[in-house]
């Protein structure tokens, strides 16, 4: 078995699976179509990106890859691997989020990545990142529960132990600590992932990725049909505040795109398109709106609550 890095056959699969997600989305929405936009780094690669605006089901909606390079590692990335300052590297990854316009419909987001630099005189590091997490407005058990299912399932060849500790870095990474809540009900998230066996680690990172629509589909397909009103979205609006506060404060990846010259655009495509910031909201105790974080937003383990069942 070859231990060698296949950069290659990792772009050839991101690829894929950003046409795959993008034709998925394309059939559920069923009146827009995602618009491709190819684009060029200076400083080397560039990216495709694929955007949905004002769908039958999708208000906004981004598939981006991207497939970046250079000769000097960015800031960012060398803060805890100081031995790979000044090393070239490459960075390649699908990356999206998707915004439906009705608000039993939860936003949710995703990515896949792979990051290799080859230090002078060294051997190449590499190592694989993504997950994906689900952040509602509405919330619903059986969701939840389905969600984070397929999540399991995917992680389950890998080992016992893969899905409950990925499954608690993303309780801990997508948390707002300014508001002491998460920013949605989790999923996974990993990062540095490198076991020494680079097919089984790339086989992970493909499992991750090709699960999300399994994962994710069936969810907007049951509730973008709900009857919605000027309530709902005015909630919708203002919950989305949080997803921007944390994207433009915590994320890593979106701090990365910065640094690294990436395209500011594809970078900023996770905004929603309309959100509301109201000064010290508070939902009526006892509504469906408090019961979002009083309920949902918990942190709690969704499957654990299953299996008891």
């Amino acid at each position: 078995m070859s231990q060698q890095p296949d950069t290659r056959a990792v772009k050839e699969y991101l690829l894929s699976l950003q046409d795959c997600i993008c034709q998925r989305l394309e059939a559920v929405d069923g009146r827009a179509s995602f618009i491709r936009d190819s684009w060029d780094r200076p400083e080397g690669g560039g990216g495709i990106s694929r955007v949905m605006a004002d769908g039958g089901v999708i208000e906004k909606g981004g598939v981006n890859f991207s497939h970046v390079m250079g000769d000097t590692m960015p800031a960012s990335a060398t803060a805890h691997r100081p031995h790979l300052a000044g090393a070239p590297w490459q960075a390649m990854g699908v990356s999206l989020v998707i915004h439906p316009e009705n608000p039993y419909v939860p936003t949710s987001h995703a990515n896949v990545r792979f990051f290799i630099a080859t230090p002078k005189d060294g051997e190449p590091v590499y190592w694989f990142g993504g997950g994906y997490d689900l952040t509602p407005y509405y919330g619903f058990d059986d969701d939840c529960v389905h969600w984070h299912q397929t999540a399991r399932n995917a992680c389950q060849p890998f080992g016992d132990e893969v899905y409950p500790k990925f499954r608690q870095w993303c309780d801990d990474y997508f948390y707002l600590k300014h508001r002491q809540e998460p920013r949605g009900v989790g999923g996974l998230f990993f990062d540095d992932y490198n076991t020494g066996n680079f097919e089984q680690d790339f086989a992970f990172m493909q499992a991750v990725g090709d699960s999300y629509i399994e994962a994710y589909e069936p969810i907007v397909r049951r509730r973008m049909d709900t009857p919605w009103g000027e309530r709902e979205r005015e909630f919708q609006l203002y919950r989305r505040g949080r997803y921007v506060e944390f994207n433009l404060v915590y994320d890593r990846g979106t701090l990365f795109g910065l640094q690294s010259g990436g395209r500011t655009e594809s970078i900023l495509m996770s905004l929603p398109p309309l959100v509301r910031w109201d000064y010290d909201r508070k939902p009526e105790p006892g509504s469906e709106e408090a019961r979002l974080t009083d309920y949902f937003l918990t942190g709690r383990n969704w499957l654990e609550q299953s299996d008891d069942k």
